[in-house]
């Protein structure tokens, strides 16, 4: 695998290209990556007959609480970790490669939003900025600084200048993307609103014990009056990934060509339900390289016709992450 070009991953064009590109991950996360190793093992799967993606086992999510899961021994370049809450654990992605999360979020956003420069970004991230190891802060920065806008960056709890900054951008007429942590937009709300219908209000997920829950329409709803937008967009990605899925509104995530979802049965991990049903969500991240690219999340949701996906919850037992999507 070291002679594998990341570039095949941003270049696949056709289910075919990804699936050879998948087969390939596969055989080298199972022959390279310890804990993955012995988690197809432990199922009686001999990688080298596996020969579609449809017998590739996905690797619980929660074995990045307790193990190091990635390939080889080599010192990663970052270890991202997830929030959580107070007393759960962490979860860790040690990153061999950071290169590939760097080339992936680009490639990304380009996919769905086009050239970053033609953007400000402004961030409303409180909770995410006051711990390290974030790897939606390393995404962040990273767009902020490729947008090139002096007018770009962070508002803690700056909410009166968050407040003077959006009018001056809609009065430039400027795109404007505007990424916030749930709780957060909300707290902005309670004390400001604007009507600036061409702003793009992408909400992370996560009231992270500030807030009570509340479905997605109803928070929807709420941001949408309040900013003045027609519809909110949301981000899908988690601490363990390297890709994200983005939604352009009504809860419907679509994934860049080198990550797809698939949904299982929540009481036969190793099945795929069909279009419309509900169960857990399985992901495959082929920039997750020299980690694990199939993973079996905690999320629950499902699968439309067009290959979009929605995000419904999650499992009563799993833990309460930091990046918590809305039940629906």
């Amino acid at each position: 695998m070291a002679a594998f070009s990341p570039e095949r991953l941003f270049s696949i064009q056709s289910d075919n290209d990804f699936e050879q590109i998948a087969l390939e991950i596969f055989r080298y996360q199972a022959r390279e990556n310890a804990i993955y190793k012995a988690f197809v093992e432990a199922l009686g799967i001999n990688a080298h007959q596996v020969d579609t993606t449809k017998q590739i086992p996905f690797l619980p999510i929660e074995f990045f609480k307790s193990q190091n899961i990635q390939c080889g021994s080599a010192k990663p370049e970052i270890v991202f970790t997830s929030s959580g809450t107070t007393g759960s654990v962490q979860s860790r992605h040690p990153v061999k490669d950071l290169s590939l999360y760097i080339k992936s979020f680009r490639k990304g956003f380009t996919h769905f939003y086009g050239d970053v420069q033609n953007y400000t970004i402004l961030a409303l991230l409180p909770s995410y900025l006051e711990r390290e190891g974030s790897s939606l802060i390393y995404m962040v920065d990273d767009l902020i600084k490729e947008s090139n806008d002096p007018k770009s960056g962070y508002f803690l709890y700056n909410h009166q200048e968050l407040h003077a900054t959006l009018l001056e951008l809609k009065a430039d007429n400027k795109k404007v993307i505007l990424i916030g942590v749930t709780y957060a937009l909300l707290d902005f709300l309670d004390h400001h609103s604007i009507g600036y219908p061409d702003l793009i209000v992408m909400e992370t997920g996560g009231m992270k014990g500030k807030r009570k829950e509340m479905i997605r329409q109803e928070l929807h709803d709420l941001l949408c009056a309040g900013f003045g937008v027609p519809y909110i967009h949301s981000e899908y990605g988690m601490t363990e990934l390297l890709s994200q899925g983005y939604s352009k509104g009504s809860g419907r995530f679509e994934c860049p060509p080198w990550m797809k979802i698939a949904i299982r049965d929540p009481n036969d991990p190793f099945s795929t339900l069909d279009t419309g049903k509900t169960g857990g969500i399985n992901v495959v991240d082929l920039a997750n390289i020299h980690s694990c690219s199939f993973l079996s999340t905690q999320d629950l949701g499902k699968m439309h016709p067009d290959g979009s996906f929605e995000v419904l919850g999650r499992f009563d037992n799993s833990d309460i992450r930091g990046c918590n999507l809305l039940i629906q």
